[in-house]
């Protein structure tokens, strides 16, 4: 009888006890690398979402391994990261200790999924043997500028030697903001001088940034952890603010990582996201000197066709300038729309289009070519961090031009010809083609032509100079947190110096509290031990040595390097060795969710061609080969909490008056919990439906008064979702009164009101699985019923890999049905193993030879769903010609084994053999089994099937003809008759005439 409880376990220390899953950098196979984006191990543990993609990736690891392949598949933990902060914040409780206890609790339940990973070479982001090298390469990009001549990175010291010798003459570099100063000019600058000027060409610099600010969690979030303007993680308010800020300078590499993902085998669909993100864009950098200021503001522009058609411009409202452009008759305005601008993410702004808002500055700046004046507005959809920060605007060629100028009552002055029915005053035409008009020099070229020669024109006048923009921003990279890496970088001065090397790591110091300082420094700012003495190498008390920075890094810096360290994890001189990445060279398959398509990947492709460019890595991209997977979803369950406002149908002020009648802040309010049937009612706003008497009749009533004022008030409700267990609602949507009290989410102050059944119809949806939505399906309790193999096999089961499919565990039956139908083939009732020596029937060796080649083909294709097909069907059709042949069953055996790894193993050593079935070598198909020696023809009369005949492939036309009317059953149809005509075309069919 199979019972996986009876040997997962037992196959799984095995494999640990003997290295069977081991990489070894010497050996004489041919390499390749199987990567996992690794998990944060958060405190819910996995779900049975979560193996998804580690599943598929074990089943390649594993059956490159059966084609004689040394695999590297390697697992490790993101363990960095604000959930743990905020946990300690909460209860004291160090992060270190919960990440530990979180850690524990991944390993178990990998484990008991069976995969194959290569747990020696576990790298851990928080463990200071990995983080050490991790601020490692934050020095070497400190101490690196990027040469956009030789496009790469060089040393800064070769750049502070160019400096000495020519000055800023005749270079070429990714910078801030150059700076025009001969040889003697940079001798004669001081020390901090300098440093200052340094700063601006540094791949790791600090300047002033706009970020994500979250007041509530006292840190900078990245984009992906802002949504509709509050944290993700918590839902508290974000706002933008400008901060001295760590940033790399990814944007020198923005070139590269764009023409290099020609380069990869990943979808269309990322390498566009990744594209778009990057955003390349060819055009002008145009000047508008600022009317009464000797400022000058700077824009970018792909089309420098239209600078006639500009009527005025828009700056964000965090540009530096706007202050002194605002004059004080709109000084108050501006600042409020700053404010109000600020509440909301970059991510937010960008996404808005509806909406037009803005406002005047009341400064004006001057058309360069015109002499115009053109008024400076503000505006949200304008960002400082993408391009000058200001745009020159163009409504009669551009929508959201256009709108923000209808809106301002703005001129809209038509420079490219329109169609002759185009109303432009109305629409904007934006057709990147035709005449332009109304533009003295350029009227009659087509856009094109015009586009190059308004180029032409601004440089001779100096106005402005040919350019290549990207979007891509530089990334910053301090967080004002504690669990994270410390920055190696003290203060001497105020200028700030890298820690040794040879001190590193730069541990994290011990503090009192894990939140921001009274004054609103980092955590790090408690610490009592945080200064650094370079003399005598080591970390000080506070006033002794120089201060040391109080910003960690962020998540993505452990991220975006330890593909390599899995190379070469134990290496104490260095990331890793020369000789292992020389060996594994790059991921050859990397598998991941798609929603890291841009920040992650990036930043990771990113460090990558830094470490090329310092000759530290052979290849230009880290990751040959990418799939991503898609989600399982699963079944959430709600029912609705409903409170009735109260809503003052007269007022003073002409605006209602809306106060929440019954919630928990009422002494005696009440909210309550209802059925879907009751919600629907409500929702539906059914005449013949009257809430108020329905509540009334159920004991609770509400009362339409007048307040002292004469208000009258009337009552609506506000319905609310409250999720319910998915494991405590039964198949007809059905909750009980019991089951449902006991959720957290109903409070003292909720009345149940349930049906007249007396419990509670839920409304289900199908979504991503979360402990808020309790639909969180454990992958240990499917493993502890059905076992590993049958989680494995059903999972890949479910629907292409790609693909997001609901999870449903009345479906897993099916598969553990199949082993169990597999383990027959092998293992009679009396337990004993039942296969034979004897040569097997053609149409044995055909069904296993035709799965070979489908599974073998699926494999390569990701296609684990039709490969799980392909095995049910070989087994039903082994099962019903009763296969007990060594022949078929022993390679059968090995070609389910990346799938199903623990039966495999099982049935393998009861079959007497002493290697771990991993050593075996994949089957290959035989394309002689794969040949039909028999054909069926359909035999019809008079064009109707009647029956078929099978007969030798070769057999003639004559002897066809004959078997066939030959047949038991041809008489019936030919009642003694003798046909008019007999068809046969061979190999097809049959057709008898009457």
């Amino acid at each position: 009888m199979y019972n996986p409880g009876d040997f997962e376990k037992k196959w799984q220390d095995k494999w640990q006890k003997d290295g069977t899953n081991r990489a070894e950098n010497n050996s004489e196979k041919p390499p390749f690398y199987v990567l996992d984006m690794f998990p944060y191990p958060s405190g819910a543990g996995l779900h049975v979402g979560h193996p998804l993609g580690y599943i598929a990736s074990d089943i390649y690891a594993r059956y490159k391994r059966h084609n004689g392949f040394n695999v590297l598949h390697p697992m490790g933990y993101d363990s960095f990261g604000l959930p743990a902060e905020q946990y300690a914040i909460q209860t004291g409780q160090h992060p270190e200790k919960t990440t530990a206890e979180n850690l524990k609790r991944y390993r178990e339940q990998l484990d008991k999924i069976g995969f194959s990973f290569d747990w020696s070479r576990e790298v851990r982001t928080s463990d200071p043997k990995f983080y050490r090298w991790t601020q490692w390469i934050f020095i070497q990009l400190f101490h690196h500028w990027f040469d956009n001549v030789q496009d790469k990175a060089r040393p800064i010291v070769e750049l502070e030697a160019h400096f000495a010798e020519h000055g800023s003459a005749n270079l070429d570099a990714a910078c801030s903001e150059g700076l025009d100063f001969s040889a003697e000019g940079w001798r004669a600058y001081d020390a901090h001088q300098r440093a200052e000027i340094l700063l601006r060409y540094r791949l790791a610099y600090r300047s002033e940034s706009v970020v994500n600010w979250c007041p509530a969690l006292g840190t900078v979030l990245a984009n992906d952890e802002v949504k509709d303007g509050f944290s993700e993680r918590g839902g508290h308010p974000v706002e933008q603010k400008k901060m001295m800020q760590w940033s790399l300078r990814i944007s020198a590499y923005a070139d590269r990582l764009l023409r290099d993902l020609e380069t990869l085998q990943w979808s269309e669909s990322i390498k566009e996201a990744q594209r778009n993100w990057i955003g390349k864009s060819q055009g002008a950098a145009v000047f508008f000197p600022v009317k009464d200021s000797n400022k000058t503001i700077e824009v970018f522009t792909t089309r420098p066709d239209t600078l006639y058609g500009v009527t005025f411009m828009v700056l964000a409202p965090e540009h530096e300038w706007v202050q002194e452009l605002t004059t004080e008759d709109y000084r108050e305005k501006v600042n409020a729309y700053r404010e109000k601008a600020a509440r909301k993410s970059e991510r937010d702004r960008m996404m808005e289009t509806k909406t037009v808002s803005g406002q005047f500055t009341g400064g004006y700046a001057m058309h360069p070519l015109s002499g115009e004046a053109i008024p400076v507005y503000i505006a949200d959809y304008v960002l400082a961090g993408y391009g000058t920060g200001a745009i020159m605007a163009v409504p009669a060629h551009d929508s959201r031009d256009h709108a923000f100028a209808k809106h301002f009552d703005l001129p809209i002055r038509e420079v490219v010809k329109a169609p002759s029915d185009w109303d432009i005053q109305a629409e904007s035409f934006d057709g990147k083609e035709g005449k332009i008009i109304n533009s003295e020099f350029l009227n009659g070229l087509e856009v094109k032509a015009a586009i190059v020669r308004a180029i032409e024109e601004v440089e001779t006048k100096k106005l402005g100079f040919g350019k290549t923009n990207y979007r891509l921003r530089d990334a910053i990279f301090g967080r004002q947190r504690y669990w994270g890496e410390p920055i190696p970088v003290y203060y001497d001065n105020g200028i700030p110096k890298t820690i040794d090397e040879k001190h590193l790591p730069l541990n994290l110091p011990e503090v009192d509290k894990f939140l921001p300082t009274e004054d609103g420094e980092p955590p790090l700012a408690r610490a009592e031990k945080w200064n650094y003495d370079p003399a005598k190498g080591e970390v000080v008390a506070n006033g002794q040595g120089h201060p040391i920075e109080t910003t960690t890094m962020p998540g993505w810096a452990g991220s975006s390097w330890y593909y390599l360290r899995y190379m070469d994890p134990h290496n104490e001189e260095a990331p890793f060795s020369k000789e292992a990445v020389e060996y594994w060279r790059e991921v050859d398959l990397y598998m991941g969710g798609s929603e890291h398509a841009t920040g992650h990947l990036l930043y990771a492709r990113f460090w990558h061609k830094f470490l090329h460019d310092l000759g530290m890595v052979p290849t230009n991209e880290p990751f040959r080969k990418m799939v991503n997977q898609g989600m399982i979803q699963g079944n959430a369950a709600f029912v609705y909490r409903l409170q009735m406002l109260s809503v003052a149908v007269e007022s003073k002020s002409g605006e209602l008056d809306i106060n929440l009648l019954h919630d928990k802040g009422s002494p005696d309010g009440k909210s309550f919990i209802i059925s879907h049937e009751l919600a629907q009612k409500i929702e539906s706003k059914n005449q013949d439906f009257d809430l108020i008497e329905y509540l009334s009749k159920k004991g609770h009533h509400f009362k339409r008064k007048k307040t002292s004022s004469g208000n009258v008030f009337e009552f609506f409700p506000k319905l609310q979702r409250v999720y319910a267990n998915i494991s405590d609602v039964d198949a007809n949507n059905i909750i009980s009164t019991n089951a449902l009290s006991k959720e957290k989410e109903i409070a003292s102050y909720d009345t149940l009101l349930p049906n007249e059944s007396g419990a509670f119809l839920c409304t289900r949806e199908v979504g991503k699985m979360s402990k808020r939505w309790k639909n969180v399906v454990n992958p240990d309790e499917i493993v502890e019923k059905y076992g590993a193999d049958t989680l494995r096999m059903y999972e890949m089961f479910l629907g292409p890999l790609e693909q997001s499919k609901p999870w449903n565990t009345e479906g897993i039956s099916g598969v553990a049905n199949f082993l169990k139908k597999l383990w027959k083939l092998y293992i009679n009732k009396e337990g004993q193993l039942q296969l034979i020596d004897e040569p097997a029937s053609a149409e044995m060796r055909k069904s296993l030879h035709k799965t070979i080649k489908k599974v073998r083909e699926d494999i390569e294709a990701f296609s684990f769903n039709t490969g799980v097909s392909a095995f049910m069907i070989c087994v039903n059709e082994l099962s019903a010609a009763q296969c007990r042949h060594k022949e078929i069953l022993e390679p059968l055996l090995i070609l389910l084994s990346p799938y199903a790894p623990h039966i495999a193993e099982e049935l393998w050593s009861k079959m007497g053999n002493m290697k771990s079935i991993t050593k075996k070598r994949y089957p290959e198909f035989n394309p002689e089994f794969l040949v039909e020696s028999t054909v069926v023809y359909p035999v019809s009369f008079n064009g109707k099937k009647r029956y078929e005949i099978e007969v030798p492939k070769d057999m003639s036309k004559e002897e066809v003809e004959k078997t066939a009317l030959s047949h038991e059953s041809a008489a019936r149809y030919l009642e003694g008759k003798t046909p008019k005509k007999v068809i046969v075309v061979l190999g097809r069919i049959v057709n008898v005439v009457m």
